[in-house]
């Protein structure tokens, strides 16, 4: 990312809407005082002029950010997850009026114009809420329902449903699985026929986050009986109309405080102004954006790793066994000092991919490999780690046990690992030819 812009991204940050509401966060008159002024953070030693992507404002904007998670969120995330849903239209009218649900969206609908590399930034810093249910729902509310609107819908449909959205006036959620079709999008059954100016909906997705809790869904159907990959559309469908069911809250084995929901549409209503971009081109739409979301999820997943493995070091520091801290054993710390370097790697490939995709780069290659180690090296992380908490880590007391649930999602949700592998496969030209 070229230095010079320094400047004209500090003046976009000073210049949005409300200043991320920092001084209310912070206590000081401008962004430039606060980064002149803050401590470099204990988990980045290297100062954002070492950084290879981030500045100055990329470590205000985090700080700022995880003042939010400290006040608003991890207090009440063990209530949360107990209840099995958090307040959704809380926690983003917080984020949203803090800028924290659009930074790299337009201005105009009430973004903050930054890079994507800022949205990374933010997913990190979203790794240290102490659950992945809520960092995945706030992931599907930024850079899963919204980016193909951002980049192909009409500026009526960004106003009615992009504008609130970003402000955190609106709850999203993404409608592509279906019981009989997750990784393999081409496969969906629903459909939404043209009947004059409306499309007819019918049919239902599954493991819809965010499904119990939205005001609307970006969902991806069927508009025609051509071939699989040019007949899919996206629309833009508020929750609330007739033939809308929220058939069940679905029990998961993880992302306990995160709503996920099964859905059903029958006869389903909207205008044909709700369609985003070119009819036929919602598969396309939709696998654009997965370099994105990838990469936001392995952005989230580097920290909490990091977290797990700093609190495995602290209890096993703590814990005796054998009259010596369970820490002091070799095959302890040798270990925990192999998953370090593996997150380590882990972020700099993070950093790598970042940094060629806001320069314009397909970064699909390496998003891809990215969300296949993030997923294996979370299992990793979380199996050993909670392993060496014994007896506590296999209660619910604890945050590697609710890690060890939780992350066992990446590997499937945004993509399998096995799909992953192809994906690798295809750009290697290792796979057979048919």
């Amino acid at each position: 990312m070229a230095l010079h812009k320094g400047a004209l991204r500090l003046n976009l940050l000073v210049n949005s809407r409300n200043f991320y509401k920092f001084t209310s966060f912070v206590g000081v008159r401008s962004l430039s005082e606060y980064v002149s002024s803050k401590p470099t953070p204990s988990t980045a030693p290297e100062i954002a002029s070492d950084h290879l992507i981030y500045t100055q404002e990329h470590f205000a904007l985090k700080d700022s950010l995880r003042k939010i998670i400290d006040q608003e969120i991890n207090p009440y995330v063990d209530q949360w997850e107990a209840e099995g849903k958090f307040p959704a239209h809380k926690i983003f009218k917080i984020l949203g009026s803090a800028g924290f649900l659009g930074v790299n969206r337009s201005p105009e609908y009430g973004g903050l114009g930054l890079d994507f590399s800022y949205s990374v930034a933010v997913s990190e810093e979203l790794g240290n809420i102490r659950c992945g249910g809520i960092p995945m729902a706030i992931g599907v509310q930024t850079d899963m329902a919204t980016p193909a609107l951002a980049r192909f819908g009409s500026d009526e449909l960004k106003k009615e449903f992009l504008l609130p959205t970003i402000m955190g006036d609106k709850v999203a959620c993404l409608g592509v699985s279906e019981v009989g079709a997750g990784s393999d999008v081409s496969s969906i059954m629903t459909k939404a026929v043209k009947k004059g100016d409306e499309y007819v909906i019918n049919g239902g997705k599954m493991w819809t986050t965010n499904g119990t809790q939205a005001d609307w869904i970006c969902l991806l159907a069927n508009t025609s009986d051509g071939p699989p990959h040019r007949n899919k559309s996206l629309l833009c469908v508020p929750m609330n109309l007739p033939g809308v069911h929220i058939a069940r809250k679905i029990d998961k084995l993880g992302m306990w405080s995160s709503d996920t929901a099964q859905v059903f549409f029958d006869d389903v209503r909207v205008p044909c102004k709700n369609i985003i971009g070119q009819e036929g081109m919602g598969f396309t739409y939709q696998m654009l954006q997965f370099q994105e979301e990838r990469l936001w999820a392995v952005a989230n997943v580097v920290t909490s790793m990091e977290n797990i493995i700093q609190e495995t070091i602290q209890y096993t520091r703590q814990r005796k066994i054998f009259k010596q801290p369970i820490l002091f054993h070799q095959a302890v710390h040798f270990r925990l000092a192999e998953l370090q370097t593996e997150v380590e790697l882990l972020r700099s490939l993070l950093h790598r991919a970042t940094a060629l995709y806001i320069k314009g780069n397909d970064v699909t290659y390496l998003a891809s490999m990215a969300k296949l180690k993030g997923g294996r090296l979370a299992r990793e992380v979380g199996d050993t780690c909670l392993q060496y908490w014994g007896g506590m880590g296999f209660t619910s007391d604890v945050l590697v046990s609710r890690f060890y649930r939780d992350s066992r999602l990446i590997s499937i949700g945004g993509g399998a690992d096995e799909v992953m592998l192809g994906i690798i496969c295809k750009y290697m030209d290792t796979l057979p030819k048919h």
